[in-house]
């Protein structure tokens, strides 16, 4: 009895200890197949929409800014308006001492006044002239001389208009008014400032004509005003208002191009509304055209066309060989198949920075693709070890 009671209990034991044997094995397959997929992110392919942007920045600026200038010298004697004045066209904005042309205007009448005095006396002498040559008292050279001097004395009276006219028109231009109607953003006199007019006018007041209507002129890169044309959607943000995504358009891609330190860039002018009048001139836009837009195609993300696995993961010679018989921006993406990494070679179309069109190439919806190593991962982590915890 005592002999089977001891063999029925290594019997016990025996299988006891194969099957937590067996058990360990299994759990050991397991992890050493889950290990593979723990040592990378992953990222489904999705359906989805895509736009792709370029990026520049820009100032905002009234599309209609106009200057406005002073032609005679003076001292400021008088001022209508301020910044931010709404004003209208031929509504006064300031008033320069008049006195000296007022002297000037008065010296030309006084003038003029004695020239049509001569004018009158030389035409009576003609008209003597005339008669006494008639009648053969005088001869025809004092006749002549009469004419001349007639002629003359008209010359002398249009001069002396002429320069009465420049200067009454200088003394109007002492009284400064606005060309356009709109608001001033701009004073750069004060009352009592003496202005010099010369070649180069001054400048007094800046007038915008119309705020509701604005626009950036923004530089864009060489590389990227390719794809810029007239008409496209624009969106842009200022300081001012950051969490605020305003809407405008391309109005124009200028030909002349600007070079900076070898850098060429053009101007780009983005059209505005402004119905709130909210954003105002000088303000930095960071714009944002958009060039190409695709809807509802196959997205990869840009990490997985980054992904590069370490040397001697996988083989990458036939993806190669492959992608240089392929038409357009080529790329590789990689999947998780039994285990190991199989690279899937891509046609990709536009990108938004996040997400990559897919062409052609073997990728599903939903399929998993590799975007990284997993966080902590190591060369060699979750490599499985058969480990028996006895109970």
């Amino acid at each position: 009895m005592e002999i089977r009671k001891l063999f029925f209990s290594k019997t016990v034991i025996g299988l006891f200890l194969l099957a937590v044997l067996a058990g360990a094995y299994v759990f050991w397959q397991g992890k050493e197949g889950a290990g593979s997929a723990a040592k990378f992110q992953f990222a489904p392919a999705k359906m989805g929409d895509v736009t792709r942007t370029v990026a520049a920045n820009g100032t905002l600026n009234p599309v209609v800014l106009v200057n406005v200038g002073t032609q005679v010298s003076g001292t400021v004697m008088k001022l209508h308006v301020d910044f931010n004045d709404r004003v209208t066209k031929g509504q006064k904005l300031l008033e320069l001492d008049p006195a000296l042309l007022s002297a000037q205007v008065r010296q030309d009448q006084a003038n003029l006044n004695a020239m049509r005095a001569a004018l009158e006396l030389a035409r009576a002498n003609e008209a003597r002239s005339r008669t006494l040559f008639q009648q053969e008292y005088i001869a025809k050279q004092d006749f002549d001389t009469a004419v001349e001097a007639r002629k003359a004395a008209e010359a002398q009276v249009a001069q002396a208009t002429a320069l009465l006219a420049r200067d009454e028109t200088n003394l109007n231009y002492s009284v400064i008014r606005s060309p356009v109607s709109g608001v001033v953003v701009n004073r750069a006199v004060d009352l009592g400032q003496t202005v010099a007019a010369s070649f180069q006018t001054p400048t007094l007041f800046q007038i915008a004509q119309d705020l509701g209507k604005m626009q950036i002129d923004s530089s864009f890169a060489e590389a990227d005003i390719g794809d810029i044309k007239a008409g496209q959607p624009v969106q842009f943000s200022v300081d001012a208002f950051p969490s605020h995504n305003f809407r405008a358009a391309v109005k124009q891609v200028r030909l002349n191009p600007t070079t900076q330190q070898n850098v060429v860039t053009y101007d780009v002018v983005v059209a505005v509304d402004n119905p709130e009048h909210i954003l105002m001139p000088g303000m930095t836009a960071y714009v944002n055209v958009q060039v190409a837009q695709r809807r509802n195609v196959l997205l990869v993300p840009n990490a997985a066309l980054r992904f590069r696995p370490e040397e001697g993961a996988t083989a990458t010679a036939h993806v190669k060989s492959q992608e240089s018989k392929a038409d357009g921006i080529r790329g590789t993406v990689y999947v998780l198949q039994q285990r190991e990494l199989k690279a899937i070679p891509v046609r990709t179309g536009i990108s938004d920075g996040r997400f990559t069109e897919v062409l052609s190439g073997d990728v599903k919806e939903g399929d998993l693709l590799v975007t990284g190593a997993a966080s902590g991962a190591t060369p060699g982590a979750g490599q499985g070890t058969m480990r028996v915890r006895m109970f």
